[in-house]
């Protein structure tokens, strides 16, 4: 892996995620309602700025805290949105960060209170979090974080040694084997 030093880009951070949705009005008022995220902006065109196709969308975006934009795009010329149905359905989410446990679980009761199933929490070691789908079928997580500098020094130190075990053997390593020990548990997985 090279040295990111050496690298001319200098990022600055994320300015934007940005999904598709079935109605934007709708997901505007299911973000602010169930995360409390402030919508900031609305971008929308007949014409796609980038390449010039005709293709009409209306483009929000969603404050996430602490400097992230959350965006959507709703494309209602395009066929009917859907999922990659070759990925199971926990892979892809979209994860945010609370400020600890007691946060996660009144999240949790939040959430629930509104109708919406909440799976969790689940244990990883140096995060708990909750996992629920918005109205697009996107997974969102709410994760708060429960790790020691020294269990992340730990993790920083075998993340070159995992990915290489990975890609040679496509088995999971077990370098850091501790951190869904709990989870494994809970599920009954030795």
């Amino acid at each position: 892996m090279s040295d990111v030093t050496e690298h001319p880009v200098k990022l600055g951070g994320v300015h934007h995620a940005a999904y598709r949705c079935k109605d934007a009005k709708e997901t505007v008022e299911w973000y602010g309602k169930v995360l409390g995220m402030e919508y900031t902006t609305a971008f929308a065109e007949d014409h796609v700025p980038s390449t010039g196709e005709y293709d009409p969308y209306m483009h929000v975006f969603l404050d996430a805290g602490n400097g992230n934009i959350l965006a959507f795009f709703e494309l209602p010329n395009q066929k009917d949105m859907g999922r990659d149905e070759n990925t199971p359905a926990w892979v892809q989410h979209l994860a945010f960060k609370v400020a600890n446990k007691d946060e996660l679980l009144a999240a949790k009761d939040h959430v629930e209170s509104l109708g919406i199933d909440v799976l969790g929490p689940t244990h990883h070691g140096i995060f708990k979090s909750i996992y629920f789908f918005d109205p697009n079928g996107h997974r969102v997580e709410l994760a708060a974080d429960i790790g020691t500098d020294e269990q992340y020094a730990e993790l920083k130190r075998v993340a070159p040694m995992m990915l290489d075990e990975w890609s040679e053997t496509k088995t999971a390593p077990r370098h850091a084997d501790w951190l869904h020990e709990l989870a494994r548990k809970e599920h009954g997985v030795s």
